[in-house]
């Protein structure tokens, strides 16, 4: 896979001017958002991943094969910053799902580990209303026992009322579930 870095976005008007259909990867803050598109892309460091959460501020557009588009947006849910931030942020993103065209399908991801929060519902409903099609990740399914996989993933699929074939369990770290997904990706938007 070609994965290339294309621009940081403080906003609107810095958006690519492309027709690449895009996939943006959204979760809690620590969830594995960033290490997830490093897994995905077979890359290091394309996508930076911190020790603290809450490090992704702006939306950053990666181009994937020529043919489609990345995007990776700050993680919601972390609490350790201003009031204005959060503020900023929540506007940031609410521009980019809601006005751009060519936005084709969302990655929800989850930790397996635990049920999803409220604000993980709440992302899901509101992908729902706007009619954009979810592929939900469980990010860190190694930390989960492989007997208790499966019931985990059927967890998630009851708690978010998604289809257990639109859940995908991966570790980034064991590279387990990825080409799932990418081929799922492609499946959609191609």
């Amino acid at each position: 896979m070609k994965a290339e870095f294309v621009i940081s976005a403080a906003g609107k008007d810095q958006w690519p001017d492309s027709t690449l259909p895009e996939v943006v990867v959204v979760g809690r803050s620590n969830v594995g958002k960033s290490s997830f598109i490093n897994a995905l892309t077979n890359r290091k460091r394309l996508a930076y991943v911190g020790n603290t959460p809450g490090k992704t501020r702006l939306i950053n557009f990666f181009a994937i094969d020529d043919a489609w588009m990345l995007v990776d947006v700050p993680g919601y849910g972390y609490a350790k910053m201003s009031k204005t931030m959060l503020k900023k942020m929540g506007e940031l993103m609410e521009e980019y799902f809601s006005e751009r065209s060519v936005l084709a399908l969302a990655i929800q991801l989850v930790d397996a580990r635990h049920d999803p929060t409220h604000d993980d519902m709440d992302m899901i409903d509101y992908f729902k209303a706007l009619g954009i099609p979810i592929l939900l990740v469980a990010t860190k399914i190694d930390k989960v026992p492989k007997t208790k996989r499966i019931k985990a993933l059927k967890n998630l699929s009851t708690k978010l009322q998604l289809p257990l074939s639109e859940i995908y369990g991966i570790s980034s770290t064991e590279k387990l579930g990825l080409d799932d997904v990418y081929h799922a990706i492609q499946a959609k938007i191609l």
